[in-house]
């Protein structure tokens, strides 16, 4: 039985790690969804290297090459239109984009956040998590709108703060969540098992809930029945 794959377009800014576990996923043909384009805002972003290497095609749109913020996002959304692209996953985009821009591509865009959202947004997420004291920090796949880090959640994923932990080990074991977990909150939303109505997450009726996955807890949809509270308190040191 075929799958019908919804055309995705990856924007970057940088080394495309989270792009590349969204390629190797999408590599799948049952995969429901197909990388044809990338995007990036910076001409030396490593992840352009990765992307000529899996042969995607891929356009530089840099601000400088443009007068406002507002031409430079009506050039990006012309790429898409380009690419015919039906979902676009922010990976490492550190742009603001702006509202009219947003309001377009709403429930169709969506961002991965190196926290356990509403806490943290912004920037150096992990720096604030230690000094916060946190135990559980984590990772969120989220819809884009127009506040910036704000949008419905899609799924999260949580790692344990360990006590020696720096900010880079912690960043280390998050980023290994994140290459879990966005191509699982891809997959959903290609299929429809996830989608934005009046600015909320609105799942479908499924058990697509994962658990203690490579080390960390991911939670897709609202966890069932049963709670394995021994296993969750395995996460906290």
């Amino acid at each position: 039985m075929s799958v019908s794959r919804k055309r995705t377009v990856i924007m970057i800014s940088g080394r495309g790690s989270n792009m590349a576990s969204l390629i190797e996923a999408a590599s799948e043909r049952s995969f429901p969804a197909e990388i044809v384009g990338i995007i990036s805002d910076k001409a030396d972003a490593r992840g352009l290297h990765i992307a000529a290497a899996k042969g995607l095609p891929a356009r530089v749109i840099a601000k400088g090459d443009f007068s406002s913020k507002e031409a430079h996002d009506a050039a990006i959304d012309d790429a898409l239109s380009t690419f015919e692209a039906e979902i676009v996953c922010l990976a490492g985009y550190m742009r603001l984009l702006t509202a009219g821009f947003v309001e377009k591509w709403q429930s169709r865009m969506l961002n991965i956040h190196p926290a356990l959202l509403p806490a943290f947004r912004g920037l150096d997420t992990h720096a604030r998590a230690l000094e916060a004291g946190m135990r559980i920090h984590g990772c969120t796949v989220h819809f884009v709108t127009a506040e910036t880090d704000s949008g419905p959640i899609i799924a999260q994923a949580a790692v344990p703060v360990l006590l020696d932990d720096t900010e880079a080990t912690l960043a280390a074991r998050v980023l290994k969540a994140e290459h879990h977990l966005y191509p699982l909150a891809l997959r959903m939303v290609a299929l429809g098992m996830a989608r934005m109505e009046g600015g909320r997450t609105v799942f479908a009726d499924t058990e697509l809930v994962e658990q203690s996955a490579g080390g960390f807890l991911s939670s897709p949809s609202a966890v069932r029945d049963a709670v394995d509270l021994e296993q969750l308190a395995r996460f906290t040191p």
